[in-house]
């Protein structure tokens, strides 16, 4: 059988945006106001255009949705199913960020808003499947590189980022264990500084000066220095 190879589709590119709020993982969502899945919440995305390769149209939907772009970046996965979209064939490369709660300037709407990992309304097209698929790149990341501290304040304790590595991991972690593990991280820096929580024994603060992310699809898109 012999194909006609001419056009028959558009690209297009997801986001999954990931943060930590109110002690649970929340994902970024936006009500589609037109059809398919008129009311349905989705990932927020947009097509590629001709003048942007696949990552800057990320950095671009990410910088529109979130306005921060001192986060990690990577390229998850190519959803290509030929029903994925209603009456057209449309290809798109989802990615996933996780972004600090501190440094998002998100006005929350009926039509965009953070919603909890464990408890997600229903979804447009397989973007269900492209959070869960998300998630589990996330949990396979940590393996190689600590990139759940980019769910924290800059300046941290080790108690707080136990927390996001279980919420990621979805498990409970041993304290004794993980604090050896953690202080082992290669670019974890222990700060002379403590919390000053009033009810509670000073902790320790910690930060991270620098990340080896082991991937040629993973990235942290930098803030621009201002001149002057």
């Amino acid at each position: 059988m012999i194909f006609n190879e001419t056009k028959t589709h558009e690209i297009t590119v997801d986001v999954v945006i990931v943060t930590m709020k109110n002690n649970a993982l929340q994902v970024l969502l936006v009500k589609r106001p037109n059809e398919p899945f008129k009311d349905k919440w989705a990932i927020p995305g947009g097509y590629v255009r001709l003048s942007e390769n696949l990552d800057e149209a990320a950095v671009r939907i990410l910088k529109e949705r979130t306005n921060v772009d001192n986060i990690y970046l990577e390229q998850l996965y190519t959803f290509g199913d030929p029903l994925r979209y209603p009456n057209a064939r449309v290809i798109t490369c989802a990615y996933f960020a996780l972004v600090r709660a501190e440094d998002i300037e998100i006005v929350t709407t009926s039509e965009l808003g953070w919603h909890k990992l464990s408890d997600l309304p229903p979804l447009a097209f397989d973007h269900k499947e492209i959070i869960e698929y998300s998630l589990k790149r996330t949990r396979e990341r940590l393996e190689l590189c600590p990139v759940a501290y980019q769910l924290l304040n800059e300046k941290f304790t080790l108690t707080e980022m136990q927390k996001a590595y279980e919420l990621i991991m979805g498990k409970k972690l041993d304290k004794r264990n993980f604090r050896k593990k953690a202080l082992a991280t290669e670019g974890l820096t222990e700060l002379d500084e403590y919390t000053k929580s009033s009810s509670k024994r000073p902790a320790r603060l910690y930060t991270f000066e620098h990340i080896k992310l082991n991937s040629k699809r993973a990235h942290f898109i930098k803030k621009e220095k201002k001149n002057g």
